[in-house]
C-alpha cells in the first residue's frame, strides 16, 4: 500500500509514542506530562473542495495540553545587565540582575525539567556585553486548564554559565582577564543546542558562525569549529580586513539537530547566503563529532518567504527533523509561525528537501481554554504570534513542545505595550472526525476582508479561517514571472507611488479596450517588484486592513502554491489553489503569454494532474481551451452578469456572457471545463429595490450539463449585502452574510468564493 506524506508523517508519530497514554495529568499538585499517543491522517481528497456530502473522515488537530509562562521581567542572579539594550515597552535597562530574554533552545531531561538556553542577550554584539551566556535548568508548572492542575509559571531551579576558563579561544573576549573568563553576549550568539550522550553540549553560535564544544558545567572544550569553505558573518573575529562576509549578520546556527546519540550535527543556516541565486535557500551541513569535522555533505531547504528564518531544529528519526520556519512579523501582522518535518533522504524535484506541515503554531485548538481571553492569540483558538519562535522539541511521550525567545524588552505580541513573557506549550496532534459539507468555500484574494489582499499573510488568513481554496490572480512582471495580484495596475495595491525612482513608469495602457493608467507590473523585473509593498485596495471600507500596509510584499504565484501545498485545511485536507489567468489576451499581444509559465509553475510545484488540488480559472474561453490541452488540473469559466469574454470580443465573436449560461452554452463549455463560477446576480438577480429577487435556473442547468457551480463574491460589508440583510446605513459596517448565503445555497451551489471566509465557514457549517 503507499501512503500519502502526510499519512506516513503521521504513523511515524504514532511509533514515536506508541507505549503512551493521553493526558497531562497533576501529581502532589504540580502537573507533570504522562506519556501520549498520537493519532493518525484520514485520506485526503485529492481535487480542491470536498467529496460527497456527508463522507465522514478523521484527522490530526494540534491541541492545547499546557501552558507555562515566566515573566519577561524576571531576573536571574548575577551582575546588572542591560546598560546598552535598546528601551521598549516601558523598560529601560540596566536591570539589576541577568534578564532570561527568553530560550532559544531546549534540551529535555525527561524528568520534568528542561535545560534552556537564551541567546546573547539583546539583540547584538555591541550591546550585549553585560549579559552572560547561560543555559538555565527550568521546570515548567503546567496549567492544563484541568480542576487542579499547576500554576502556569516556569520556575528557574539553576544554571551553568558559558566560560573559557581552559583558555581556549585564541582572539580577545569581553572577561578575558578574569579567571572564570565568563563568555558574554559579545562574544558569542548562542542560538542552538544538542547534548551528546557523554553529557557534553555542542552549542550553534551565529556570531562565526562556530559549533562549540562545551562540558556539562559550561566550560569550552576545545577551539570554535568554523563553517568549511570561509563562509564567515561579519561578526567572525578571524574576518580579515576588506573581506566580505559570506553569512549575513545573525543569519548563523540559529537551529541545530543531533542523531546517532551525538556523533552528527546537523547544523542548519538560519538565511540565505549573500549572493545565492536563490535567496529562499537554506544550507543544511553535517558534522562528525568523533572526527571534529564537517563531512562535506549539504542539503538544500527552500523557506516559504526569502525573509524567513529557520528558528530550531529537532531530530525525530534517522534522518528525519523537524524545523522551525518563522517570519520576523508579531502579533495579528504574523505569517508563518510553523513546524516541518523534513527527511533528508527525500528531495523534490528541484532538489531540495521535501517538508511536510507537522503543527501551524497560529492556529492551535484549546479546548479546555487554558489562559483564554488573557492576551492576543488566547482564546479557543491558541495561537504563537511572537516574532521569534525558536524552540521545538518532541518529547518522550511523543508530544510537541514550542516555546519562544522574547527578545526582551522589544517584543509585544500579546499585549502591545507590555514585553511578552517566555512561553513554553505542549500539544498533541488528536484525531478528530469530520463531517463533509459538500461545498468548498473559497479565500477570495485569501482573506481579503481581514488582511491586504494577495498577500501570503491574507491567504495564510483564509487557511486560519477554514478555507478549502486560496485564489490567488496572476499577472506577469517584466522578465515573465507570475504574480499574484487582482490587477496589472497595482497603483491602488501597492505603495509604488511613494517610490519616486519608478515616478516616470506611470502611464496608460488599453487594458481589454478600457483605458488605464497608473503602474503596471509588466514594466517592472520582479527585483524591483520585491521593493514594494503591498496595501490595502478599500482602505474607506475596511480600515483595520491598513494597520497592515506597507509590510507584506507582493508574492510570486510559485511562493502561494508553496504555501497551499505546505498547509492542511481544517478538515485536514490538502489546501485548494484557484489561481486566475488575467487579461490573457491583452497579455499574449504584449509577448508575455501566461499559459507556458502557468503550466510550468503547475508542473514545478507536482500540481500538474487531475487529481492536484488546483482549479485554473479564467473570464475567457480561448486560454481555457488552451489550457485543456495543456493541462489536466481542473478548469472554471468566470461569468459576469454583463458584457462577454474579452478574447471573443477581439475576435470578433457576438457571444455574451448571457450566451454562455444557457443550456446549450453551458453543454459547450463542460466540453473545456468543469466549474462555471458565476457572478452572484447570475444565480439570484437583484431586484430594483437592492432586495434579492428569484434564483435563475444556472445552477440546475450547470448540473445537468455536469459542471459544477461556484459563486462570486460574498462579503460581510453593507456596500456588498441585499438590501434587506444589511445591519445599518453604514456601508463599511458588517450585515448578514449568512442569510445572503442561505438563499444562495439553496440553489445547489457547489462553492463560493468570500472575502471573509470564516464567516462564509460558519454560514455553511450552520446549515448541517
Amino acid at each position: 500500500m503507499t501512503r500519502s506524506p502526510n499519512q506516513a508523517r503521521a504513523l511515524r508519530l504514532v511509533a514515536a509514542g506508541a507505549a503512551a497514554a493521553v493526558a497531562l495529568i497533576t501529581a502532589g499538585g504540580t502537573a507533570a506530562l504522562a506519556d501520549g499517543r498520537p493519532g493518525d491522517h484520514g485520506a485526503h481528497h485529492a481535487a480542491p473542495g470536498h467529496g460527497r456530502p456527508g463522507a465522514v473522515t478523521t484527522h490530526l488537530v494540534p491541541t492545547l495540553e499546557g501552558r507555562a509562562t515566566l515573566s519577561a521581567d524576571f531576573l536571574a542572579e548575577g551582575p546588572p545587565s542591560g546598560a546598552q539594550a535598546s528601551a521598549a515597552n516601558g523598560r529601560q535597562g540596566p536591570w539589576d540582575g541577568q534578564v532570561i530574554p527568553g530560550f532559544s533552545a531546549m534540551v529535555d531531561n525527561g524528568d520534568g525539567t528542561f535545560w534552556a538556553q537564551p541567546d546573547n542577550g539583546f539583540g547584538s554584539q555591541g550591546n550585549s556585553a553585560d549579559f552572560l551566556l547561560r543555559s538555565y535548568l527550568v521546570k515548567p508548572d503546567w496549567d492544563t486548564g484541568r480542576t487542579g492542575s499547576g500554576s502556569g509559571e516556569i520556575e528557574v531551579l539553576d544554571h551553568v554559565s558559558y566560560n573559557d576558563e581552559n583558555e581556549v579561544l585564541d582572539f580577545g573576549i569581553v572577561h578575558g582577564d578574569t579567571d572564570e573568563r565568563l563568555l558574554t553576549g559579545a562574544d558569542f550568539d548562542v542560538e542552538s543546542v544538542v547534548r551528546a550522550d557523554d553529557g557534553t553540549l555542542w552549542v550553534g553560535e551565529e556570531f562565526g558562525p562556530f559549533l562549540l564544544h562545551f562540558d556539562a558545567d559550561g566550560t569550552l572544550l576545545e577551539k570554535p569549529y568554523p563553517l568549511p569553505g570561509g563562509l564567515r558573518s561579519p561578526q567572525n573575529p578571524y574576518l580579515a580586513d576588506g573581506e566580505e562576509p559570506t553569512v549575513r549578520a545573525s543569519r548563523g546556527f540559529e537551529a541545530m539537530a543531533g542523531v546517532r546519540g551525538g556523533r552528527y550535527l546537523y547544523p542548519v543556516l538560519e538565511g540565505a547566503l549573500v549572493g545565492d541565486a536563490d535567496q529562499r535557500r537554506r544550507v543544511i551541513h553535517e558534522f562528525d563529532t568523533r572526527r571534529g569535522e564537517y563531512t562535506g555533505r549539504t542539503w538544500d531547504y527552500q523557506a516559504d518567504q526569502e525573509a524567513n528564518v529557520l528558528g530550531d531544529a529537532f531530530a525525530v528519526g534517522k534522518d528525519s527533523f523537524w524545523l522551525v520556519e518563522r517570519d520576523d512579523f508579531e502579533g495579528p501582522a504574523s505569517v508563518t509561525k510553523r513546524v516541518y518535518e523534513i527527511d533528508l533522504s527525500r528531495t523534490d524535484r528541484d532538489g531540495f528537501v521535501r517538508k511536510e506541515l507537522v503543527l501551524d503554531a497560529l492556529r492551535v485548538e484549546n479546548p479546555r481554554g487554558i489562559d483564554a481571553g488573557e492576551g492576543y492569540g488566547l482564546g479557543e483558538t491558541y495561537a504563537l504570534p511572537v516574532q521569534s519562535f525558536e524552540t521545538v522539541l518532541r518529547l518522550r511521550d511523543g508530544r510537541v513542545l514550542i516555546g519562544n525567545d522574547n527578545n526582551y524588552p522589544g517584543n509585544s505580541a500579546r499585549h502591545p505595550g507590555t514585553p511578552d513573557d517566555t512561553e513554553m506549550v505542549v500539544i498533541d496532534l488528536e484525531k478528530q472526525r469530520t463531517r463533509d459539507d459538500g461545498v468548498t468555500v473559497i479565500g477570495h484574494r485569501g482573506a481579503s476582508g481581514d488582511r491586504p489582499e494577495h498577500t501570503l499573510a491574507a491567504y495564510e488568513q483564509a487557511i486560519l479561517q477554514c478555507a478549502d481554496v486560496i485564489e490567488p490572480d496572476v499577472v506577469p512582471t517584466k522578465d515573465g514571472v507570475l504574480v499574484a495580484r487582482h490587477e496589472n495596475e497595482i497603483g491602488g495595491t501597492t505603495d509604488v507611488a511613494e517610490h519616486p525612482e519608478f515616478a516616470d513608469r506611470r502611464t496608460t495602457r488599453t487594458i481589454d479596450g478600457t483605458a488605464v493608467t497608473g503602474w503596471f507590473t509588466e514594466d517592472f523585473t520582479l527585483a524591483e517588484l520585491r521593493t514594494l509593498r503591498a496595501t490595502e485596495r478599500l482602505p474607506e471600507l475596511r480600515p483595520g486592513n491598513t494597520a497592515f500596509d506597507g509590510l507584506y510584499q507582493v508574492p510570486t504565484l510559485d511562493e502561494v502554491l508553496d504555501l497551499a501545498r505546505h498547509s492542511e485545511t481544517c478538515d485536514g485536507e490538502p489546501v485548494g489553489v484557484a489561481p486566475e489567468t488575467k487579461h490573457p489576451t491583452y497579455f499574449a499581444s504584449i509577448g508575455l503569454p501566461l499559459t507556458d509559465p502557468l503550466v510550468a509553475e503547475l508542473a514545478a510545484n507536482g500540481l500538474d494532474s487531475r487529481r492536484a488540488p488546483v482549479v485554473v480559472q479564467s473570464f475567457e474561453t480561448t486560454n481555457l481551451r488552451e489550457l485543456d490541452r495543456r493541462t489536466d488540473v481542473r478548469l472554471a469559466l468566470n461569468v459576469s452578469a454583463a458584457g462577454a469574454p474579452y478574447d471573443l470580443v477581439a475576435a470578433g465573436d457576438p457571444r455574451t456572457y448571457a450566451d454562455l449560461v444557457t443550456p446549450r452554452g453551458l453543454r459547450d463549455l463542460a466540453r473545456y471545463a468543469d466549474i462555471v463560477s458565476l457572478e452572484k446576480n447570475v444565480v439570484v438577480p437583484r431586484a430594483a429595490d437592492g432586495t434579492l429577487g428569484r434564483p435563475t435556473s444556472v445552477v440546475r442547468d450547470a448540473h445537468r450539463a455536469g459542471l459544477e457551480a461556484y459563486s462570486w463574491t460574498f462579503r460581510a460589508e453593507n456596500q456588498f449585502l441585499p438590501a434587506e440583510h444589511r445591519s445599518s446605513a453604514d456601508p463599511a459596517a458588517h450585515g448578514d452574510l449568512a442569510a445572503e448565503l442561505d438563499t444562495f445555497l439553496d440553489t445547489g451551489l457547489d462553492g463560493i468564493f468570500s472575502d471573509q471566509p470564516g464567516l462564509a465557514v460558519d454560514a455553511v457549517a450552520a446549515r448541517r
